[in-house]
């Protein structure tokens, strides 16, 4: 029923005159559901103020009555400690989202479902991934999930596995496998995936973010965006609808960049109007600081994430003193 829901309005608007298509296609881009309130807090990433830092991600984000966990930390109780010094309440968050295969973002879950679960049994239940997070790999990065898996399924958790994007509540979308458009190579060499015919070069293509819908324009929401930011925005763009982006947060890869890849970058992220980077994980300090340069923003605007600092759709950014 869904599918003829979106195909009849679509014939509709084709059999119109022209100019009333433009009108009811702009109508259409509009109609897409947006986030009113959004908060995305950082459990977990390398620089730290107070709590502990890491080399992982993970954060909070409460959007409109929802709560959603990205991603959970490299080691076993980081986001667990690290939420209880912040007086952060994990109990009541169901949906998980993993960003991909990685340690770094996925080994705190088992700790916190079984933490959590012991009020709640809901908490942490529920856990969205992309297509391929399950797939056997050999090399520097063997994959956690194949055990995880098994165990979290143990605790009566369910994985969601998204093969294309969807919107999990109003105005907050899940990318899903995002289609390498641009040659950004945002991924770690050294290790294969098995594509069930062969080995192959692991690209992550599990990779996935988070993109809300919001008045002030896309935020996006990244662990390591081994998928390339510029190939995860224009994706988004195309999907949900082709607005400015009003912040990206999170890890983007870039601590190795070259001052070439970075100046790339950065062109494409003025083309989609960027106002606001949270920089944190394996965005590299120094690639926020570039980026802060060569967009022409602010230490208001562009900052390097630390645990505990807030993107709020309203208020903007706010980071630990050791960022400012």
């Amino acid at each position: 029923m869904k599918a003829f829901r979106v195909v009849l309005p679509l014939i509709a608007i084709l059999l119109m005159p022209a100019s009333s298509r433009v009108a009811a296609q702009s109508a259409a881009v509009d109609s897409h559901p947006e986030v009113r309130t959004l908060k995305i807090t950082i459990l977990s990433t390398m620089l730290a103020d107070d709590g502990i830092g890491e080399w992982g991600f993970a954060a909070l984000v409460e959007a409109d009555g929802h709560k959603i966990l990205f991603d959970t930390g490299a080691r076993p109780n980081t986001v667990l400690e690290n939420a209880r010094e912040l007086k952060i309440d994990l109990s009541d968050v169901q949906d998980v989202i993993l960003s991909h295969f990685h340690d770094d973002h996925t080994t705190g879950l088992m700790t916190l479902r079984r933490e959590f679960s012991k009020s709640n049994p809901k908490a942490l239940s529920r856990v969205h991934v992309a297509q391929g997070i399950f797939l056997e790999r050999r090399g520097h990065n063997p994959n956690p999930m194949t055990q995880m898996k098994k165990d979290y399924e143990a605790t009566g958790g369910v994985f969601v596995v998204h093969d294309k994007p969807e919107e999990i509540f109003p105005g907050i979308w899940l990318s899903g496998p995002v289609p390498r458009v641009y040659p950004e190579k945002n991924y770690p060499a050294g290790t294969e995936v098995n594509t069930g015919t062969a080995w192959v070069e692991d690209t992550v293509p599990d990779d996935q973010s988070l993109v809300f819908n919001t008045s002030h324009g896309l935020v996006l929401l990244s662990g390591c965006g081994h998928s390339g930011i510029i190939n995860t925005l224009q994706y988004a763009r195309g999907f949900l609808r082709p607005a400015p982006v009003d912040a990206a947060i999170g890890g983007f890869h870039l601590f190795a960049a070259t001052d070439q890849q970075l100046a790339w970058t950065a062109s494409k992220l003025k083309e989609y109007q960027t106002a606001r980077i949270l920089g944190a994980h394996c965005t590299g300090i120094e690639s926020v600081y570039r980026l802060r340069e060569l967009l022409g923003l602010t230490r208001q605007t562009c900052l390097v994430g630390t645990i505990g600092a807030v993107y709020d759709l309203n208020s903007g950014i706010q980071t630990g003193p050791i960022a400012r």
